[in-house]
């Protein structure tokens, strides 16, 4: 079996994430905002006139007169065929639109064909599979939309009768289709047909004022954002992704609470339960996805012992070192048994040191059932009171006053203070 050929969808940080188009794709858009696919659909026909392809434009949901004014330069292609499916769809056979046609006059930039009964669905592909016969190469469709075929045709019985038949048919005669479909205005079980059969989906919505694209599925494509939502933004024709700005321009709020939770041996959960919101969101905020609420941002910088500002600070502006006073930051070891463990960081959370120093209390007589943190690099202790014993590898250590533990990749399984009096160590975690 020869290997299908590779194309552009006319933007090439789309063709990053999603890995291009093969020919035989079916590509379904769902959006949630109802504007948010027409960027990508103009990228992909001026990429397809680029490469002389014939283009075929199936409008239920704009007459003709409009398309042509929104496609602009795009529509003055002598390979643009629309069919128009709208005049005596939706449009009603009113005379605003069908007056569209009595003015001969008129040159059009493409070529239309209307459809008498778009209504009926065995009309409409009848007129697409006349069209395609009419047309040489791979040709390009564009499907606006199928929640205006299910408006006009009464039910997605039909649509998905449709679709079913059309997308095997297309990709067997090599074309390339993007169908567009609201995303709230369908059935899960309609949605969930159309997944099984188009080669690739794709997501549109907004998440807190900002469009978002995530790729549902990509049939023999193996894309790193597969089913991770990408901001983006869109003016026109000009399409970018929030990741690909060059980091001068951003804020890297999540990288910098990432950093920081990471640093004080909290996990998403841990730090979700302190703050008050859920893993999810924690991991959204930490994949720069999302931005925190103030009243959760203010929550994180108290839980974490940092100024809100930090989360803001520009590269270079970290603080510069210098002498602090107090007991420095309670640790929160919520994994702990309650009352086993207390302990304190002595440097400002965001504070770039190198090493980040604690003093940590066992209490007497209490056994802590695994290490106090999770930590990949070196760490460092030294006993200053008490007497304890630790389980490393099955083997247990005892530790008095002046000693010192040094760990690398072992991880101490169990601590146990001594009944007498409480343990008091110095640690540092070397960053």
């Amino acid at each position: 079996m020869s290997q299908k050929k590779r194309v552009s969808t006319g933007l090439k940080a789309l063709d990053q994430r999603l890995d291009g188009l093969f020919i035989g794709d079916n590509v379904i858009w769902y959006d949630e905002a109802g504007s948010l696919a027409f960027p990508f659909t103009l990228n992909f026909i001026r990429e397809s006139q680029k490469q002389h392809k014939p283009m075929v434009y199936v409008s239920f949901d704009r007459s003709p007169k409009s398309l042509m004014e929104e496609l602009g330069p795009l529509a003055e292609y002598a390979d643009l065929t629309i069919l128009d499916c709208f005049t005596h769809g939706k449009g009603d056979g009113s005379s605003v639109f069908a007056n569209f046609y009595a003015k001969r006059g008129l040159q059009w930039p493409c070529r239309i064909v209307k459809t008498e009964e778009p209504w009926k669905p065995e009309q409409v592909a009848e007129a697409i599979y006349d069209i395609h016969r009419q047309l040489t190469g791979d040709v390009r469709f564009v499907f606006e939309s199928l929640t205006g075929m299910q408006d006009l045709w009464e039910g997605e019985e039909n649509i998905l009768k449709f679709y079913s038949r059309s997308c095997p048919r297309l990709y067997e005669l090599q074309t390339i289709a993007y169908w567009i479909i609201e995303k709230g205005a369908h059935s899960h079980r309609l949605k969930a047909h159309i997944n099984q059969v188009a080669q690739v989906a794709i997501e549109l919505g907004v998440r807190r004022g900002k469009s978002a694209l995530t790729i549902l599925k990509a049939h023999n494509r193996h894309p790193d954002t597969l089913n991770k939502a990408q901001l983006f933004w869109a003016d026109g024709m000009a399409v970018g992704f929030d990741a690909d700005r060059p980091m001068t321009e951003k804020i890297d709020l999540g990288g910098r609470l990432k950093s920081i939770r990471t640093r004080q041996g909290l996990s998403q959960k841990e730090l979700a339960v302190l703050v008050g919101v859920t893993p999810s969101t924690i991991s959204q905020i930490e994949s720069n996805l999302i931005y925190p609420s103030l009243p959760a941002l203010v929550k994180t910088a108290q839980v974490l012992g940092v100024e809100a500002a930090y989360f803001f600070n520009k590269n270079g502006e970290e603080r510069k070192p210098t002498i602090f006073s107090g007991e420095g930051k309670r640790v929160q070891f919520p994994q702990m048994p309650k009352g086993s463990i207390d302990g304190r960081h002595l440097l400002p959370a965001d504070l770039p040191a190198g090493v980040a120093p604690y003093v940590i209390e066992i209490s007497a007589g209490r056994k802590i059932p695994s290490h106090f943190f999770t930590h990949k690099g070196g760490e460092f202790g030294y006993l200053i009171d008490g007497e304890l014993e630790v389980t490393i590898n099955n083997s247990v250590r005892r530790m008095g006053p002046g000693d010192v533990i040094f760990l690398t990749h072992d991880t101490p399984t169990q601590w146990r203070c001594g009944p007498e009096r409480a343990a008091r160590l110095l640690w540092l975690k070397i960053l």
